[in-house]
């Protein structure tokens, strides 16, 4: 596991090769930095979407009975924008440096079914009004965001390490949901 196992296969994926245009004297390589930030974008926008449908702002919401660990709800915002964003960048790197490989596809695929059952937690929590539900879909959520960092790991380890963050905090989610479901 190094840090890109497979970059020297897709060398002309990364933008190094003479006179591609892509890469400036400077060593930039706006390609790179293009995909970037359309992975951020886009794993933010998906990532974002379910709170149009339902959110902490219904009434059901409200009447729980909220645990101790709680924390204030601007935090989530705050948490969900810089770990979607951390993710887009993770992203962007397997899909520069092996996409085109065994690792990369099974590394993206991962990435896909993770983000699946992370944007269905909303609606199972909040638009069903179920705390089973969601409590069920983060459980699911945890060993597939553990696969896809170890999948991340195999292409780039800093793009596993960027995941990290993500399931700290999929780690808490998932007792926070557990105890709003016990205490309610």
């Amino acid at each position: 596991m190094g840090e890109s196992a497979t970059a020297g296969e897709n060398q002309s994926d990364a933008g190094t090769e003479p006179g591609d245009g892509s890469t400036s004297g400077d060593g930039f390589d706006r390609r790179r930095v293009l995909t970037a930030v359309a992975a951020v974008v886009l794993v933010n926008v998906v990532g974002a979407t379910p709170a149009i449908l339902a959110g902490p702002d219904s009434a059901w919401f409200q009447s729980l009975v909220k645990p101790t660990l709680y924390p204030p709800p601007w935090a989530f915002g705050v948490v969900w924008t810089l770990l979607f964003t951390l993710m887009g960048v993770a992203l962007a790197v397997v899909w520069l440096d092996a996409r085109g490989t065994r690792a990369g596809r099974v590394a993206l695929g991962l990435f896909v079914g993770q983000m699946v059952l992370n944007v269905a937690w909303t609606p199972a929590f909040f638009a069903a009004e179920n705390l089973l539900a969601g409590l069920v879909v983060i459980v699911a959520l945890w060993p597939a965001v553990l696969a896809t960092i170890v999948a991340f790991d195999r292409v780039d380890r800093r793009a596993a390490a960027l995941l990290v963050p993500y399931l700290a905090w999929v780690t808490f989610a998932a007792v926070l949901n557990y105890q709003f479901w016990a205490l309610n």
